[in-house]
């Protein structure tokens, strides 16, 4: 059975005022209550408290794991280079991988996500069809060099994921592991207590096809998706595809036209000095893609989303242009450019400049425009790509209603993975027919360690934390008030309470005044406050819901009653 934690021994230290460098709300109460400290940037030391909580999340995700089938292991983080050499994704990573060198001068990293390792344990495990379908987790610390970690153990360079993998030998199994997951996933987040929203997504780097991310909506989010209030649709924003405008006319409008605008770089400058808004003119965007300068027309008042752009052109690496760029370029006048005139240069269009459409754009001469630059006339798209930032308003695809746009932490992933890592490793196993079967993989992720900060941004309130009952690091939290008869009924509470099998942090501390502990209970989060105060001599103790703030005085022996029902 475990002890009553009694606060006059445990190490704990609550702040009074925000962390200098804190600007979410989970990265400023984790450290007032005393659940994290920083070690350094992007890295978290977690404190008793702090790793109770990371521990009972922990179990919830284990226990439902466990309920499919799942099988726990435990793998390395330090990984050799090789196996991510034959996926490519030692180079795809660039500078997120930890990498380093042993003594001998091999080349390792620290192991940001497993499926390499995975396929080639399942690789060296199972050699037929009769071994499958499996599927295999771990819950374990990931490495990430991330440029900017923010917001806490949020975005931090080292976090603790839940991160599990199936095997199929045919499509349908795939289909199925993964089912089984997001019924998991959907049981895992109710018994957090997280709001969430399951979302259609892209798979980036993973590859793979079918793909949905699970978000906590909070304003501390670093993902933005969209929600139909009309129907159910829901996406992130990188996900979201225009439907394809049907083409125009290209006879109604007249001969392209030169315009005299100097000084007009801009889209902003141009709409201002023609007087047309800004959805009349055409954007041409420049980036290098592996190097190679390629045209991204949009509409003027639309921006490019180049983190979708990237996702439409993975594993190839995207990059703006820069000013010597334009060196040697005759055909590329900077501030001016236009797609009527770039026959060395790759176009990419969004499906809004759809054939027939007329544009205001760059004449590729300096202070020069031009007028009536029709799409499919006078320029042509190489290929369409839906790569606009999503706005409020923009139509659902699905049923044409306004889309909504918040903001959420992702708390979980999973992917329909295919057979992208079974062929880099050659992943057969012996098929019915006696024939070698080419394996086929799903992998599914949930970020252990967001989850706390998730469950921090949506359930804390402006006294401090306020978790659910399951995750919370203790059921009730005892204060005694100050007195002597204060804190031995408290501890004597206590006691009855732990030997019921509830789980009690009691404030016993001497010295510290009754204000101090009320505030610090309030900003820890327990879900039941029980107070020893001022009736503590006539057997009454005061019971207060941290949620609602309600409280109600009841004898001791009530209290045990409630509170072990």
């Amino acid at each position: 059975m475990a002890q009553v934690q009694r606060m006059s021994r445990l190490m704990i230290k609550t702040l009074r005022d925000d962390p200098a460098d804190a600007e979410t709300l989970n990265h400023k109460l984790l450290v007032r209550a005393g659940y994290v400290r920083r070690t350094a940037a992007g890295i978290w030391s977690w404190l008793p408290l702090g790793k109770k909580v990371l521990d009972n999340i922990t179990n919830v995700v284990r226990e439902e794991m466990d309920a499919i089938g799942a099988q726990e292991v435990l793998l390395p983080a330090l990984l050799p280079k090789e196996s991510y050499d034959a996926t490519g994704r030692y180079d795809e990573y660039g500078d997120l991988l930890f990498r380093l060198k042993d003594r001998k001068g091999a080349d390792y990293l620290l192991g940001p996500t497993h499926e390499e390792i995975f396929t080639q344990i399942v690789k060296d495990q199972c050699s037929s069809y009769k071994d499958l379908p499996v599927v295999l987790y771990q819950i374990q610390t990931k490495y990430r060099d991330e440029a900017r970690p923010r917001a806490g153990v949020l975005r931090g360079r080292e976090f603790q994921m839940k991160d599990s993998y199936s095997f199929d030998t045919t499509d349908e199994g795939l289909a199925e592991s993964y089912a089984l997951h997001r019924a998991a996933y959907i049981k895992i987040f109710e018994r957090l207590g997280l709001d969430h929203r399951i979302v259609s997504a892209v798979s980036g780097a993973m590859g793979g096809s079918a793909s949905e991310e699970f978000l906590a909506p909070a304003p501390a989010g670093e993902d933005t998706f969209v929600d139909c209030p009309a129907c159910d649709y829901a996406a992130n924003t990188e996900a979201v595809s225009f439907v394809v405008r049907e083409t125009a006319d290209a006879s109604a409008h007249g001969p392209v036209e030169d315009l005299d605008t100097p000084d007009t770089p801009t889209i902003e400058t141009l709409a201002a000095h023609l007087g047309v808004p800004a959805s009349a003119t055409l954007k041409n965007l420049l980036v290098k893609v592996d190097g190679e300068i390629v045209a991204v027309g949009v509409p003027g008042d639309r921006e490019v989303d180049l983190g979708k752009l990237g996702e439409h052109l993975s594993p190839a690496v995207v990059e703006l242009v820069t000013a010597e760029d334009f060196e040697g370029r005759d055909d590329l006048v900077r501030g001016y450019v236009g797609p009527q005139g770039l026959e060395k240069v790759r176009y990419i269009a969004d499906p809004r400049v759809a054939a027939g459409t007329a544009w205001i754009t760059g004449a590729n001469k300096i202070n020069t425009h031009a007028k009536n630059v029709v799409a499919g006339r006078d320029f042509e798209v190489d290929e369409y790509l839906d790569v606009v930032v999503v706005e409020e308003g923009d139509p659902c695809p699905r049923c044409g209603t306004g889309l909504k746009l918040d903001r959420a932490i992702e708390i979980g992933h999973i992917f329909q993975l295919g057979r992208k890592f079974a062929d880099a490793f050659q992943l057969d196993v012996l098929g019915q027919q006696g024939k070698p079967v080419r394996v086929t993989m799903g992998s599914y992720g949930i970020g252990v360690s967001r989850a706390v900060a998730a469950l921090a941004e949506q359930t804390a309130d402006d006294k401090g934390l306020c978790w659910p009952k399951e995750i919370a690091p203790a059921d009730v939290h005892v204060v005694a008030a100050g007195k002597a008869l204060q804190t031995e009924l408290a501890l004597d509470v206590s006691e009855q309470l732990n030997a019921a099998g509830v789980r009690v942090l009691v404030d016993d501390r001497a010295g510290v005044s009754p204000g101090v502990k009320f505030t610090d209970a309030e900003l820890i989060g327990v879900p039941t406050i029980l107070v020893a105060g001022r009736r503590s001599a006539e057997g009454v103790v005061e019971l207060k819901d941290r949620r609602t703030g309600e409280r109600e005085e009841l004898t001791v022996a009530e209290a045990v009653a409630r509170l072990t029902a």
